[in-house]
């Protein structure tokens, strides 16, 4: 092997080519004013990832209200006669059960009960869905099931793209912009409304764990005039653009795709048993995998860890989990949280290591750490915030 013949130096993250096939969502140039700190790829789309220090940005959350581009959740939409029927093929939830205008967090199966993406699904109408995805693609998933189920039905990615605005002062920002009467939506239903002319569809929901609302922008030509619009109604509020927050998130034991779990995990193995349903007549990808995971259990679940020692920051990269002296997993997740003032984080491990207290090691990137697994949520168990 030849030897270097010059010092290296590690590679300028800013020289990564940044063409016309990376898509900017309708609110990047809104984003670029506030001076964003750095951008991810997320369905194949530039993702504004913060704007302060992070943790910063969780104190913001916390205490005031956020607004953050999420346009890179791709909507994939599911209509025509029998638009229900193939929205069912496509998730192991009962759709019989979600009205026009309700909202659910959904998972998108694989024949082997592997899980696709876990997005948040509007009904739009009696024969209309949409899913808006984690980082996947899920949309040429849906291309060809659709060519094969014999279905009267159109799978497209419809144009619309969601902003949130989270935090306890949500609520007078979305009541300043809309009126009072947008007060009344309740937690994960949706309604129809114009900002200024612009159409919109409002949202009860959120990835932060705070109370919140989500615009789906309906005219991408539009996108720079609601985020402005947006940014003048919260100014009385404190209002900040922020990125995803992961300490909230955590916090709130809300997994990321790809980053907690992807299409080799069951929603079993994550706890998510209440997304699937079993008993329903109707046919979903993945039914008769799922059952016989459930009969014979699981050998892996993905549970919450406390890790010992000073704070971590974030994991870049997943860190292994030992006890006894063998690998026995690994941390997906990982955060110091300012409020418990303990480092809190995701694990696989298996089964029989899952129980809370179950002592573990955790290699992390400041060396070996003692670490237990803990119940998850770590904050707000009942999920009450949100719903408020």
């Amino acid at each position: 092997m030849r030897e270097a013949t010059t010092a290296t130096r590690p590679f300028d993250m800013s020289q990564v080519q940044r063409g016309a096939r990376l898509r900017r969502s309708p609110f990047f140039e809104a984003t670029q004013r506030y001076g964003p700190h750095g951008f991810t790829v997320y369905n194949h789309t530039l993702f504004p990832t913060c704007f302060d220090d992070f943790e910063a940005e969780y104190q913001h959350l916390l205490e005031h209200v956020t607004l953050w581009d999420v346009a890179v959740e791709r909507n994939v939409e599911v209509t025509g006669p029998d638009g229900f029927r193939f929205a069912q093929l496509l998730t192991c939830r009962d759709l019989s059960k979600c009205a026009v205008g309700q909202g659910k967090y959904v998972i998108i199966t694989a024949p082997d009960g592997g899980i696709l993406n876990d997005p948040v699904m509007l009904r739009i109408d009696e024969n209309t869905f949409w899913f808006a995805l984690a980082d996947s693609d899920v949309l040429f998933y849906a291309f060809g099931l659709a060519a094969h189920a014999g279905m009267d039905v159109q799978v497209r990615e419809v144009d619309a793209a969601p902003l949130q605005v989270q935090g306890p002062k949500s609520k007078d920002v979305m009541s300043d912009l809309l009126g009072p009467d947008i007060l009344d939506l309740h937690y994960y239903w949706f309604a129809r409304k114009e900002v200024d002319g612009i159409p919109v569809i409002v949202t009860r929901t959120g990835w932060t764990s705070e109370v919140g609302y989500e615009l789906y922008l309906l005219d991408p030509t539009r996108g720079d005039d609601l985020w402005e619009r947006i940014m003048e109604a919260g100014r009385p509020h404190d209002i900040r653009p922020t990125g995803p927050v992961d300490i909230r998130r955590i916090e709130g034991g809300i997994f990321n795709y790809r980053a907690d779990m992807d299409w080799t995990n069951n929603p079993f193995e994550l706890g998510l048993d209440r997304l699937v349903d079993l008993d329903m007549e109707a046919d979903f990808m993945g039914k008769d995998a799922l059952r016989r995971i459930k009969e014979r259990g699981v050998s892996r679940r993905i549970v919450g860890v406390e890790i010992s020692g000073p704070r971590l920051d974030m994991n870049e990269t997943r860190w292994p989990v030992h006890s006894d002296g063998r690998e026995v997993g690994q941390v997906t997740s990982a955060v110091y949280s300012p409020r418990l003032e303990k480092n809190i984080g995701f694990a696989w491990v298996p089964v029989d290591l899952s129980s809370e207290g179950t002592s573990l090691d955790v290699d992390t990137v400041d060396g070996a750490r003692d670490a237990a697994v803990a119940p998850m949520p770590f904050i707000d168990p009942g999920k009450q915030i949100p719903k408020s």
